[in-house]
């Protein structure tokens, strides 16, 4: 039997974090926006290389577009950052690992505390999940050919889904980052 307060695992910055129970003071911006700059969106199901870290770059310019607020913003940038951690399940069988989102969405909540994001209402949520509907609704029709589902999806900017390197997409989301920590306090 394994201990799940005994497992760890080293992060890009060499911090050991236990991803069962993470501690606010165990995650940091630099090992999130390195590693979802790495990680491909849809299991690398896609057409060509397309980020973890820009999908939530374009969650947050989006959140921006909408008009909503720097939380929501913030909260749309980070919206995926236990993915830095625990990797991404794809959503038809995420559905079927309660235990896995579990996990993850205690993950999620201890991010959002670590960064000041803790008393998100209801309604904040709900707006970043609307962002990350219609991101995986444009991704799968943009990348994959699907067709537009009959809602449809709605934009007031165009995600930009054209390759970036690595580099850049961690530069520019912890930029934004940056911005929008500096903005909340």
């Amino acid at each position: 039997m394994v201990d799940e307060n005994n497992v760890y695992m080293k992060t890009y910055l060499g911090r050991k974090l236990n991803p069962l129970h993470p501690k606010d003071e165990d995650i940091n911006i630099e090992d999130i926006a390195h590693a979802l700059s790495y990680i491909c969106r849809g299991n690398g199901q896609v057409t060509h290389f397309y980020s973890v870290g820009q999908h939530c770059i374009n969650a947050a310019k989006e959140a921006v577009a909408r008009g909503e607020s720097d939380r929501v913003v913030l909260a749309s940038l980070l919206h995926d950052a236990s993915e830095a951690y625990m990797s991404d399940v794809i959503r038809p069988i995420k559905q079927f690992l309660p235990k896995y989102k579990e996990i993850e969405d205690n993950f999620l909540e201890r991010v959002y505390s670590r960064f000041g994001l803790d008393d998100l209402s209801e309604e904040e949520k709900k707006k970043v999940k609307s962002i990350d509907d219609d991101l995986l609704a444009y991704d799968m029709c943009e990348l994959l050919g699907e067709d537009m589902p009959e809602e449809g999806y709605r934009f007031v900017r165009t995600p930009d889904i054209e390759f970036k390197p690595f580099e850049e997409v961690e530069k520019e989301y912890l930029e934004i980052f940056a911005e929008y920590q500096r903005r909340l306090k």
